[in-house]
Protein backbone atom coordinates (compact mmCIF):
# COMPACT_ATOMS: atom_id res chain seq x y z
CA UNK A 1 0.00 0.00 0.00
CA UNK A 2 1.97 2.99 -1.28
CA UNK A 3 0.59 6.44 -2.06
CA UNK A 4 2.64 9.43 -3.18
CA UNK A 5 5.88 7.69 -2.31
CA UNK A 6 4.78 6.83 1.22
CA UNK A 7 4.50 3.20 2.26
CA UNK A 8 1.60 3.39 4.73
CA UNK A 9 1.68 -0.35 5.33
CA UNK A 10 5.31 -0.11 6.51
CA UNK A 11 4.41 2.84 8.72
CA UNK A 12 1.41 1.03 10.23
CA UNK A 13 3.38 -2.14 10.91
CA UNK A 14 6.32 -0.18 12.35
CA UNK A 15 4.00 1.88 14.56
CA UNK A 16 2.18 -1.16 15.91
CA UNK A 17 5.49 -2.98 16.41
CA UNK A 18 6.84 -0.01 18.38
CA UNK A 19 3.73 -0.06 20.56
CA UNK A 20 4.16 -3.79 21.15
CA UNK A 21 7.84 -3.33 22.05
CA UNK A 22 6.70 -0.91 24.75
CA UNK A 23 4.18 -3.42 26.03
CA UNK A 24 6.79 -6.13 26.37
CA UNK A 25 9.50 -3.77 27.68
CA UNK A 26 7.38 -2.29 30.45
CA UNK A 27 5.79 -5.62 31.33
CA UNK A 28 9.26 -7.05 31.94
CA UNK A 29 10.69 -3.91 33.56
CA UNK A 30 7.49 -2.57 35.11
CA UNK A 31 8.55 -3.07 38.72
CA UNK A 32 11.99 -1.55 38.13
CA UNK A 33 10.39 1.33 36.20
CA UNK A 34 7.95 2.03 39.02
CA UNK A 35 10.72 1.76 41.62
CA UNK A 36 12.84 4.23 39.60
CA UNK A 37 9.96 6.68 40.08
CA UNK A 38 9.66 5.94 43.79
CA UNK A 39 6.40 4.04 43.30
CA UNK A 40 5.12 0.49 43.00
CA UNK A 41 3.37 -1.19 40.07
CA UNK A 42 0.14 -0.98 42.09
CA UNK A 43 0.31 2.82 41.92
CA UNK A 44 -0.40 2.67 38.19
CA UNK A 45 -3.85 1.96 36.79
CA UNK A 46 -4.35 1.29 33.07
CA UNK A 47 -6.03 4.24 31.38
CA UNK A 48 -7.28 3.78 27.81
CA UNK A 49 -6.50 7.42 26.97
CA UNK A 50 -2.80 6.79 27.62
CA UNK A 51 -2.74 3.82 25.25
CA UNK A 52 -4.47 5.88 22.54
CA UNK A 53 -1.86 8.60 22.95
CA UNK A 54 0.91 5.99 22.83
CA UNK A 55 -0.26 4.31 19.61
CA UNK A 56 -0.83 7.64 17.86
CA UNK A 57 2.65 8.77 18.94
CA UNK A 58 4.17 5.54 17.64
CA UNK A 59 2.47 5.99 14.27
CA UNK A 60 3.70 9.59 14.01
CA UNK A 61 7.21 8.45 14.95
CA UNK A 62 7.13 5.73 12.28
CA UNK A 63 5.89 8.23 9.68
CA UNK A 64 8.68 10.70 10.42
CA UNK A 65 11.31 7.96 10.59
CA UNK A 66 10.12 6.74 7.19
CA UNK A 67 10.68 10.23 5.80
CA UNK A 68 14.18 10.37 7.25
CA UNK A 69 15.09 6.92 5.95
CA UNK A 70 13.77 7.84 2.52
CA UNK A 71 16.19 10.76 2.37
CA UNK A 72 19.38 8.87 3.21
CA UNK A 73 19.63 6.95 -0.06
CA UNK A 74 18.86 3.34 -0.81
CA UNK A 75 16.28 2.03 1.64
CA UNK A 76 17.64 -1.07 3.34
CA UNK A 77 17.25 -2.74 6.71
CA UNK A 78 20.78 -1.63 7.61
CA UNK A 79 20.11 2.03 6.74
CA UNK A 80 16.79 1.86 8.56
CA UNK A 81 18.44 0.59 11.73
CA UNK A 82 21.29 3.11 11.50
CA UNK A 83 18.78 5.93 10.95
CA UNK A 84 16.82 4.79 14.00
CA UNK A 85 20.03 4.70 16.04
CA UNK A 86 21.05 8.21 14.95
CA UNK A 87 17.56 9.62 15.64
CA UNK A 88 17.65 8.04 19.09
CA UNK A 89 21.18 9.23 19.92
CA UNK A 90 20.72 12.74 18.57
CA UNK A 91 17.20 13.56 19.65
CA UNK A 92 15.54 11.03 21.94
CA UNK A 93 18.38 10.16 24.32
CA UNK A 94 19.52 13.76 24.63
CA UNK A 95 16.00 15.09 25.24
CA UNK A 96 15.20 12.34 27.71
CA UNK A 97 18.47 12.84 29.62
CA UNK A 98 17.92 16.59 29.84
CA UNK A 99 14.28 16.31 30.94
CA UNK A 100 15.03 13.63 33.51
CA UNK A 101 17.99 15.60 34.88
CA UNK A 102 15.89 18.73 35.38
CA UNK A 103 13.04 16.65 36.87
CA UNK A 104 15.43 15.06 39.34
CA UNK A 105 14.59 11.59 38.04
CA UNK A 106 16.79 8.68 38.96
CA UNK A 107 19.36 7.63 36.37
CA UNK A 108 17.80 4.15 36.36
CA UNK A 109 14.59 5.69 34.99
CA UNK A 110 16.55 7.35 32.20
CA UNK A 111 18.19 4.02 31.35
CA UNK A 112 14.88 2.14 31.32
CA UNK A 113 13.02 4.74 29.26
CA UNK A 114 16.02 5.39 27.00
CA UNK A 115 16.45 1.67 26.35
CA UNK A 116 12.79 1.41 25.43
CA UNK A 117 13.01 4.17 22.83
CA UNK A 118 16.26 2.77 21.44
CA UNK A 119 14.67 -0.64 20.82
CA UNK A 120 11.53 1.00 19.39
CA UNK A 121 13.50 3.06 16.87
CA UNK A 122 15.73 0.14 15.88
CA UNK A 123 12.69 -2.11 15.30
CA UNK A 124 10.86 0.60 13.39
CA UNK A 125 13.93 1.33 11.28
CA UNK A 126 14.37 -2.36 10.44
CA UNK A 127 10.71 -2.73 9.44
CA UNK A 128 10.65 0.42 7.33
CA UNK A 129 13.98 -0.56 5.76
CA UNK A 130 12.60 -4.00 4.92
CA UNK A 131 9.31 -2.75 3.45
CA UNK A 132 10.62 0.42 1.84
CA UNK A 133 9.28 3.95 2.02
Amino acid sequence: MEFAGINYLAIAIAGVAGFMVGGVWYTVLGSAWAQAQGKTKDDFKPQPKLFVIAIISQLVMAFVLSGVIGHVGDVTIYRGVISGLFIWAGFVATSLATNHAFQGARFSLTLIDGGHWLIVLLVMGAIIGAFGV
